[in-house]
């Protein structure tokens, strides 16, 4: 329930931004803007995934498997707070990659990155429940 607050919390952080309006033009016209409908629902699919795997990871743990990503390692066998971190980190490093490549107009390979995340993510968490299983 901590790791869907604190995902819920970075989501909302970050979709309070587009609520600031100080009234000022952009610097050169844009025809993408970052936070599109498109961005907001992969955000949330992404954010849903990585919820469900630090749920079937936790899972896992409690059942004597272990985690094979050795960089969540040293978080995931924290708990419930340590996999509420690694996941945020991991969130924050995914929106991180997208938004770089937004900012350096590389939108086609923005799109690509963010759904080979989701596929990543989607991937980790079968193997997961087919585990759990």
């Amino acid at each position: 329930m901590k790791t869907l607050l604190a995902i819920l919390v970075l989501v909302a952080a970050a979709q309070a931004q587009n609520l600031v309006d100080d009234g000022k033009l952009p610097n050169a016209p844009s025809h993408h803007q970052f936070w599109s409908l498109e961005t907001k629902v992969n955000t949330g699919i992404l954010a849903g995934l990585i919820t469900a795997d630090a749920i079937t990871t936790q899972k896992g743990l409690n059942q004597g498997m272990r985690e094979a990503n050795p960089l969540m390692r040293p978080f995931v066998t924290r708990g419930a707070a340590g996999e509420a971190v690694g996941s945020a980190i991991g969130m924050g490093s995914a929106l991180g990659v997208v938004y770089v490549l937004h900012k350096t107009n590389h939108h086609k390979a923005e799109k690509i990155a963010m759904r080979l995340m989701i596929g990543v993510e989607g991937t980790v968490v079968a193997s997961n429940i087919a585990a759990l299983r």
